[in-house]
């Protein structure tokens, strides 16, 4: 037996579209099955019409359960029960009945769903829900309408100044004059407004209540959406302004939190093409899978230095790495003056003190001064960042943990070399200071000696010179 394959269709401008077909015989039914009922001149005259319409609808409902059927399960019991042949009730209460078919409003969810997908897509959002609310505010309008024009057949056209005048005035008789007048009366009503005949009947007094508690709703709802709309238009384009400030100010702003207002698949595309290149500039997460890379930086906090901030102390103990963005940082000594070695754009430091690896002399506490030259932006991941990130990858941590012990155990050697250089250059000056003092002490003896003959010679000088003098007469 061969299988047979059943694709499944994914949700997407397709499932859109046909929501927007859907949608289209769900109004049909909200608008038309009522009026047809209340108003019985709209169903004898365009019998023909109805009846292709309705099974055009009926036609689309199934359709739209085979739809689904493709997309996901359908469990949806209004579904369900809008299929219904109701129709069939037809041949035994006649064609005068329309309301028979009110089950087919049930499918109201599909509409639902295609004014709420449209809003997550239109770029005017607030509009958009505007313009709906509107929308379901003139259906309940016009279902009050023909409910008022039902009910008043009911009491007796004319047998009040409260309900619908009678039939026997030519302007009353007309269809189109019946619903303009219902819907006329309606929309006062709705809209608090008032100015109708005060109700007689009990009957009419609870109508009229009830339409005008449905009236307050109403005209709460509107205020209530529209100040609602106000203030988010207004956030919006206060948080717009804020943000085009610090862009045209070259200001520092905390990405996460403008990140937060975008999805969180957008949020990391939009991290992976600025910053996926920083965590790979540490030299102990260069191997590290793409995934935990991507967490890496979605934890990165940018922070800003002034000239001569000191951003870490020789002792503190280490809880984050720096990784510089923009500018220069000096690593000083103690007096803050010399200068060891100066940091630029890419350099990191505190890697190891963020790790808590065993066999660090200095633990997690800093081993050097360092401070910033100028402006300068700083990338800060933190210890805890970390850590959380690495509960998802054991196995990277495991890979950090063994290449920071090497780099530690490559420091260390450095230190040992370091430190013997340092004794060998100690030795040297002992064995060269014994020299220098010797050498001070035979130029003395030279020097004395060199005096001893001087006066030798100014002695045998004399002695010639007397002599000479005796030996004249």
């Amino acid at each position: 037996k061969e299988k047979t394959e059943k694709k499944l269709l994914i949700p997407g401008l397709l499932y859109y579209q046909w929501l927007l077909i859907i949608t289209i015989p769900v109004m049909y039914n909200w608008t038309a099955i009522i009026a047809r009922a209340c108003f019985e001149e709209l169903q004898h005259n365009y019998l023909l019409i109805w009846f292709l319409l309705d099974y055009t609808s009926d036609l689309l409902y199934l359709a739209d359960m085979a739809f689904r059927a493709r997309t996901f399960l359908v469990t949806d019991l209004f579904s369900m029960l809008s299929m219904l042949p109701t129709d069939i009730s037809y041949f035994v209460l006649g064609l005068d009945y329309p309301e028979i078919r009110i089950n087919k409003l049930l499918r109201l969810n599909r509409m639902f769903e295609f004014f709420t997908i449209s809003e997550t897509m239109t770029n005017y959002p607030n509009i958009f829900r505007i313009c709906t609310l509107i929308m379901y505010i003139i259906i309940i309008i016009h279902w009050n309408a023909c409910l008022y024009f039902s009910f008043s057949k009911a009491i007796g056209f004319g047998s009040d100044p409260w309900v619908y005048p009678a039939l026997t005035e030519d302007e009353f008789g007309e269809l189109m004059r019946k619903y303009s007048f219902s819907l006329y009366w309606s929309t006062l009503t709705l809209t608090t407004i008032g100015e109708t005949p005060s109700p007689e009947l009990d009957s009419e007094f609870l109508f009229h209540v009830v339409d005008f508690l449905v009236g307050v709703l109403i005209f709460a709802t509107i205020v209530g959406n529209i100040a609602t709309m106000i203030s988010n238009m207004n956030a919006a384009q206060a948080q717009f302004q804020w943000f085009d400030f610090l862009w045209t100010n070259k200001k520092a702003q905390d990405e996460r939190e403008v990140l937060r207002y975008l999805p969180d698949k957008l949020r990391a595309e939009i991290g992976m093409n600025v910053h996926l290149e920083t965590p790979k500039k540490v030299r102990i997460f260069a191997d590290c899978e793409a995934g935990l890379l991507i967490e890496l930086m979605l934890k990165l906090r940018p922070q800003v230095f002034s000239p001569g901030d000191y951003i870490c102390r020789k002792g503190d103990i280490g809880r984050e790495m720096y990784i510089i963005k923009d500018g220069k940082l000096a690593v000083v000594a103690d007096d803050g003056a010399t200068q060891f070695v100066v940091l630029g754009d890419g350099s990191y430091f505190g890697k190891i003190s963020i790790l808590n690896i065993k066999g660090s002399k200095a633990g997690n506490r800093r081993t050097a001064n360092i401070r910033s030259i100028g402006y300068s932006d700083l990338f800060c991941l933190s210890k805890d960042d970390l850590m959380e990130a690495l509960t998802e990858y054991p196995d990277a941590k495991a890979m950090l943990e063994e290449k920071g012990r090497q780099i530690l155990q490559h420091d260390d050697e450095d230190e040992e070399e370091e430190m013997e250089k340092k004794e060998e250059t100690e030795e040297q000056k002992k064995e060269e200071e014994p020299e220098k003092e010797e050498e001070p002490e035979k130029e003395k003896l030279e020097e004395d000696k060199e005096k001893t003959e001087e006066k030798q010679e100014e002695k045998t000088e004399e002695a010639t010179k007397e002599e000479k003098k005796d030996e004249e007469p």
